[in-house]
């Protein structure tokens, strides 16, 4: 896939949730509708509703300007890298987060993307390492030097944090990057690669992953010509049935002409010299 529809791709369901959240941060002051109240709270049943709501809530611009700056990138990173897990991997994610923090949270209530957001930075640092994959494991790194500091913010060291939703966050995004490391992106073949393993099969997910390429192409035709006779083989197979070949010595002709010879000779004899 071309560079310019991934990056589409990705900042279009980025921009999609950030514009919800900030819309609804606005409204929620405009008209003082105290949207805030209906958030998280664990082990209660009012607040059931808010496993699906507390990430759309925020208390302060600060609190929602933090949020989009990390969820931004975070977003980016995993539906450009990740493109055909990034929806169930966000989905999930989503309502794991917010089932987490309802079972095992503190009490109080609970609001903010901060979820969503440790869960994805753990899903993008930990598929890296999980996958062996070069270019993921430079998303890894840059995860890790951007935001290795949110690690602390899942221990209750600071007020008026929800270091239960973090750490809620945490674990889906690390379960996912474990129960997904064999599906999605897979490490490339490069051309120094291929020089050195020419000898070798490609490999079939390779092939199947580029259908058009040169050698894809080749290795197919040859084992196309392996699993097919040749045209030698079918027209000697086919001639030869039904026929019964003989062999016999080919008397030489000069001989031939040398024994006829004396035997005349010797009949000549007789007859000039009978017997008395």
């Amino acid at each position: 896939m071309k560079s310019t529809p991934r990056l589409f791709y990705a900042l279009f369901f980025t921009t999609i949730f950030l514009l919800i959240i900030w819309g609804v941060y606005f409204i929620d002051i405009i008209y003082e509708l105290g949207l805030r109240s209906h958030g998280n709270r664990p082990r209660e049943l009012r607040g059931l509703k808010g496993i699906v709501t507390f990430p759309f809530l925020h208390g302060s611009l600060s609190h929602i300007w933090n949020n989009t700056a990390s969820f931004f990138v975070l977003n980016g990173l995993l539906f450009y890298f990740y493109r055909s897990l990034a929806i169930r991997v966000w989905l999930i994610s989503f309502f794991a987060t917010g089932v987490l923090l309802w079972m095992f949270g503190g009490g109080g209530n609970h609001i903010g993307a901060s979820g969503m957001v440790y869960a994805l930075a753990s899903f993008l640092f930990l598929s890296g390492i999980v996958r062996k994959n070069l270019l993921l494991l430079r998303i890894t790194l840059l995860v890790a030097f951007l935001y290795g500091g949110m690690v602390w913010l899942m221990l209750p060291i600071k007020e008026h944090v929800s270091w239960e939703g973090h750490l809620a966050g945490a674990i889906s995004g690390a379960f996912l990057a474990f129960y997904y490391r064999n599906l999605g992106p897979k490490n490339p073949i490069y051309k120094y690669e291929l020089s050195e393993a020419a000898d070798e099969d490609l490999p079939e997910w390779w092939m199947r992953g580029n259908p058009n390429h040169p050698d894809t192409i080749a290795q197919l035709a040859e084992s196309e010509e392996e699993k097919s006779p040749s045209i030698d083989e079918q027209s000697d197979s086919t001639s030869n049935e039904g026929f019964t070949y003989q062999w016999t010595a080919k008397v030489k002709e000069k001989t031939n002409t040398k024994s006829s010879t004396k035997l005349k000779s010797k009949k000549q004899t007789q007859t000039q010299n009978p017997e008395k």
